[in-house]
């Protein structure tokens, strides 16, 4: 696109006044690493929660080493001595443990007889340490990219959901970990989780003071909601617990503590919204007034915001803008023009850094205007069609979607559109239209249309800075031929109509 990213300068000089209408908090941020995944789509992963020293073990700066993989005798030979109930057994589990961070070593582990049911016995174990370290073990089998070893695993799921009201914090948060890893590799797992009470149990944990275990909670959650049976089997559930208002109130609580918590159910409401059968559950939770609230305190932070806010930024954008799409009249419950202003200051953070955040907010800002006159007005009555036209020059989705909002302004008649004339819109217009790429150039044609239709002046301004040429390329077009030629037409004839079919659409959010 042209201009490459752009610049705000723009925004800042017509946002500055606006930076005292949202409210201040003083807030700190701990995102761990192994979030970084998490950026423009939602992601299926899996987790491994290591001893520092184990870490450290790997080499320079944290560099893992997988281990070589051991022999058929070797491994029968470690599982021998996990069973031989001596005082080393603590011993012999830890270089288990070790050995089992090679897939190879676990796929010849878990074909020998006894030793999953091994591992349950010393999971079960009374000793404290001895059953931190077989947990530390099905850890690293859980890991595993082989299905096979996730079936294999099977017989210690309902262990581990009695033991997520253990006796520690640092044991609960492994067993949630792993059950998180073994219910996105295998339908099985949950079809066996769901009706040993997964959900129930869920349920009662996010109550939990520790943020370690609501973040883990979080994780388990957000791999059950993506799964393919989940709008049919997991999501009725879940809607039939407390859990909802539970991740709503920790999303909306990231800014003061537990921002890795956050996080996590920030994602698993996405996933709830994009499934939509839990659309009019959570909007009687009063989901979007509470979104929107923290949007308005992201916004407010954003000039001392730490790296990693845009993990919490995206799927907050995803769940407002899957809502609008899904919900008839949802854009009543927050008619605030500071929205408008929250939205447009986290962009400007986020332009350089992240620019998909910029598509989010447009993404949601869309679904604002599609249709709905009071945010058009705002958007034109807090002077943010400067901010909103620099877009033009971004990514050719955020292209797209900043023409469709102008779209959705145009389409309110001749006073907006004059604005938009005043605001020079031709001159950035002009080159976009000449891009090759027709999306871009078909959003280009239709924003031309409702301009020429409701602001004649603008037709004659657009001959004289030469834009016919461009619309003389698009000619050349199957998909853009007809519109090109209407736009000709109307160039001529300033005041009559054309065969445009004028839209304005309503997006659902990334999914």
């Amino acid at each position: 696109m042209p201009g490459g990213t752009g610049n705000f300068s723009m925004l800042k000089g017509s946002l500055v006044g606006w930076r005292s209408l949202l409210s201040s908090l003083t807030v700190s941020y701990s995102i761990p690493a192994l979030r970084k995944a998490r950026r423009q789509e939602q992601l299926v992963s899996k987790r491994l929660l290591r001893e520092e020293s184990t870490a450290a073990e790997g080499g320079q700066d944290g560099a893992e080493i997988v281990p070589d993989p051991l022999s058929e005798d070797e491994v029968l030979e470690l599982l021998k001595g996990v069973q031989r109930g001596s005082d080393d057994r603590k011993r012999s589990l830890s270089q288990l443990r070790l050995a089992l961070q090679n897939q190879e070593t676990q796929q010849k582990f878990v074909r020998l007889d006894g030793s999953i049911p091994t591992l349950i016995g010393l999971f079960t174990s009374r000793l404290a340490d001895v059953q931190m370290e077989a947990a530390r073990c099905l850890h690293e089998l859980s890991h595993s990219s082989d299905p096979m070893v996730a079936e294999a695993c099977l017989p210690v799921t309902s262990y581990l959901l009695t033991y997520l009201s253990g006796h520690s914090v640092e044991f609960t948060e492994l067993c949630l970990y792993t059950l998180g890893n073994l219910v996105v590799e295998s339908e099985a797992v949950r079809k066996r989780l769901l009706p040993q009470g997964i959900i129930p149990v869920l349920a009662s944990c996010i109550q939990s003071p520790h943020d370690a275990v609501l973040e883990g909670l979080g994780y388990v959650l957000s791999q059950l909601l993506q799964a393919k049976e989940a709008p049919a089997e997991i999501i009725p559930l879940v809607l039939g617990s407390a859990l909802p208002q539970h991740m709503l109130r920790l999303v909306c609580s990231g800014l003061k503590s537990g921002t890795g918590a956050a996080v996590e159910f920030a994602w698993s409401l996405h996933y709830m919204v994009c499934s939509h059968t839990a659309d009019a559950a959570l909007l009687s939770l009063g989901a979007v007034p509470a979104l929107t609230s923290l949007l308005l305190d992201l916004a407010a932070e954003i000039q001392d915001a730490p790296e990693g806010l845009e993990l919490i930024v995206c799927p907050v954008l995803r769940c407002l803008g899957n809502l609008l799409a899904g919900e008839t009249g949802c854009e009543a419950q927050i008619q605030d023009e500071r929205l408008l202003i929250a939205l447009f200051l986290i962009m400007e953070h986020f332009l350089q850094e992240h620019p998909f955040i910029v598509q989010e907010g447009l993404w949601l800002l869309n679904n604002l205007t599609a249709d709905e006159p009071f945010f058009c007005s705002a958007l034109l009555s807090l002077d943010l069609l400067p901010a909103l036209l620099q877009l033009l020059r971004c990514s050719q989705m955020a292209t797209v979607l900043a023409l469709t909002v102008l779209c959705n302004v145009a389409v309110r008649g001749p006073a907006p559109c004059q604005q938009l004339h005043r605001h020079l819109l031709l001159p950035q217009l002009l080159p976009v239209l000449a891009l090759p790429d027709p999306e871009v150039a078909g959003q280009s044609l239709e924003l031309l249309h409702l301009l020429f239709l409701h602001c004649p002046e603008a037709a004659a301004d657009f001959v004289g800075q030469g834009g016919c040429w461009a619309l003389e390329r698009h000619r050349s077009s199957p998909a853009l031929q007809e519109r090109a030629q209407a736009l000709l037409d109307m160039v001529g004839q300033p005041a009559g109509a054309s065969a445009f079919a004028p839209s304005h659409t309503t997006l659902p959010a990334f999914s």
